[in-house]
């Protein structure tokens, strides 16, 4: 006969069958890992996470599969990231405005780097001042005189309000004390602009106007970061001249708060080498995009200061949600 012990025992292993074994880096991934793109197909977002999805093959047993989940400027998409199981099937990849600039403007399931595992610095999207080749400012040194000596005069194409590029932008007008005319476009629509003389000077990345750098129509006057860029040599980063501007343009992974030490770790270290992977190198440098790995502690660091500095900048705006 069985005891009450008996019986209570059984049910033990019985509840035990039950329950989902818990997530361990033995065990992950058992099946195929989401990435979700909050941006539709072809998005520079989107080719570098389908590049990414495709060099990680060789260091996952199982596939990761891209998903798409464009609106409201990528929020959407992350916030669905934010908001999943904690268990390393569903990642997201970002671009830092995502982050560091739309939780401040409005009401999100995140708000600060703590809601969030940032995982790992993938790339870096270098941003220029360009102005036509035939404009009368030959350098930004030049362009910043004239603009100090005319203000407001100078329209200035920027893709969108509440992006990098803009609050580059208005950094700058600030550290310079300089004043131009913001010109909104839905990205890269300003070059259009720039090259049809509806607007003087624009911000954009380096693969949207080198094709117009090379047929002699743009000029690169400067550049925000925080050195030259070897495209455009002869062009000063706005630092050298005394002004450190260097808000920078960047994409990350990330997972949702209280996922297990050893997954994240086995996504780090997957995906660290799919960053390394030949074919990844070469299209990210034919999409003329850096590739920049730092890892978890690091991009928390950088990502920390841009949440900063863009809260300031926002705030400087009026662009802060009430």
């Amino acid at each position: 006969m069985f005891s009450k012990f008996n019986f209570i025992l059984i049910g033990f292993f019985a509840l035990n069958l039950l329950l989902p074994s818990p997530i361990t880096a033995e065990t992950f991934p058992e099946k195929p890992i989401t990435l979700i793109v909050p941006f539709p197909p072809g998005n520079p977002t989107d080719i570098v996470g389908r590049a990414l999805a495709e060099g990680v093959k060789k260091h996952l047993p199982k596939p990761v599969v891209v998903v798409n989940r464009p609106g409201a400027s990528g929020t959407i998409g992350m916030a669905e990231v934010v908001q999943a199981k904690p268990d390393g099937y569903k990642i997201g990849i970002g671009a830092v405005a995502i982050f560091a600039v739309h939780p401040h403007m409005t009401a999100l399931p995140y708000k600060t780097p703590d809601d969030y595992l940032p995982l790992m610095k993938l790339v870096t999207l270098q941003v220029v001042l360009c102005a036509r080749s035939d404009a009368p400012w030959k350098n930004a040194q030049e362009l910043i005189e004239y603009a100090r000596a005319n203000p407001g005069k100078l329209k200035v194409g920027v893709p969108g309000f509440g992006t990098i590029l803009h609050l580059d932008l208005e950094q700058l007008k600030i550290l310079a004390k300089v004043d131009f005319t913001n010109v909104p476009f839905e990205g890269p629509q300003q070059i259009p602009a720039l090259l049809g003389g509806h607007v003087d000077i624009a911000l954009a990345h380096p693969a949207v106007i080198l094709p117009h750098v090379q047929a002699g129509k743009i000029r690169v006057l400067g550049v925000f970061q925080k050195a030259r860029n070897p495209l455009f040599p002869e062009a000063p980063t706005f630092k050298e001249l005394g002004h450190d501007v260097t808000l920078g343009v960047y994409y990350l992974l990330i997972l949702p708060k209280g996922i297990p030490q050893s997954v994240a770790d086995t996504l780090h270290q997957a995906f660290k080498k799919a960053l390394a992977e030949p074919a990844f190198v070469t299209l990210m440098k034919n999409s003329l995009i850096d590739v920049d790995y730092q890892g978890p502690e690091a991009i928390s660091a950088e990502l920390w200061a841009s949440y900063e500095q863009c809260r300031k900048l926002v705030e400087h705006l009026g662009l802060k949600k009430k």
